[in-house]
């Protein structure tokens, strides 16, 4: 279980221990919820999304690769739908928000445990509608060849007009979290330390490739 809340932990160890989970580990951040799950390998980890060193989707990606056998789980504050994607996108299997009751996590954990995705009946149903609205493949929306998203491109496009992380969210309607972890994942993609070099390198990205 990783949270940088100790209150928020105990309150949810208490409510796993009851219907007879084992908490074999806690974590306060990312860095250390990836190292204990590397160390534990346990059945599922249940993982904030905002935490200090390093990010919860930050770390649910690491896991997904260097322990794909734990499934993650992730419990935020957060009700937004994009950042919901985002931590779906870096292979959680599940994605609740806070205001969930305690007696519903253990549920959601054997669930995960158990092969099976855990979201709210309400995030689904979120999720399906934005999935039926977005666009055919195939329409030239980024470039064929590149591995970012379509919202990803849609930030960086705003980044090359000097957009600030305020004014995309206020342009795309999201949170300023999910734009920064947009932008986190921009920069891993693209192997770049900086937004300017993201910005540098977009023209680039978009020249039609030489047979």
């Amino acid at each position: 279980m990783a949270d940088d809340d100790p209150m928020a932990r105990r309150l949810i160890r208490d409510a796993l221990q009851m219907a007879g989970i084992v908490v074999i580990a806690e974590a306060s951040n990312g860095v250390e919820a990836l190292e204990l799950t590397r160390h534990y390998r346990p059945d599922v980890v249940l993982m904030d999304v905002v935490m200090p060193s390093m990010d919860g989707i930050e770390a649910t990606r690491r896991i997904g690769a260097q322990a794909p056998e734990s499934k993650v789980v992730m419990l935020t504050r957060s009700e937004d739908d994009e950042l919901a994607l985002v931590g779906l996108q870096a292979g959680a299997v599940g994605y609740l928000t806070k205001d969930i009751s305690a007696e519903a996590i253990p549920r959601v954990v054997q669930g995960a445990g158990a092969g099976e995705a855990g979201v709210s009946r309400q995030l689904a149903m979120r999720l399906l509608e934005r999935l039926q609205a977005l666009p055919e493949l195939g329409l030239g929306l980024r470039p064929v060849h590149s591995n970012l998203t379509r919202r990803e491109w849609e930030i960086l496009d705003l980044l090359c007009t000097a957009h600030t992380t305020t004014q995309i969210a206020d342009e795309l309607v999201l949170s300023t979290e999910t734009v920064r972890t947009h932008i986190k994942n921009i920069l891993r993609k693209l192997e770049v330390r900086s937004r300017q070099e993201a910005v540098a390198l977009a023209p680039k990205l978009r020249m039609p490739r030489k047979e």
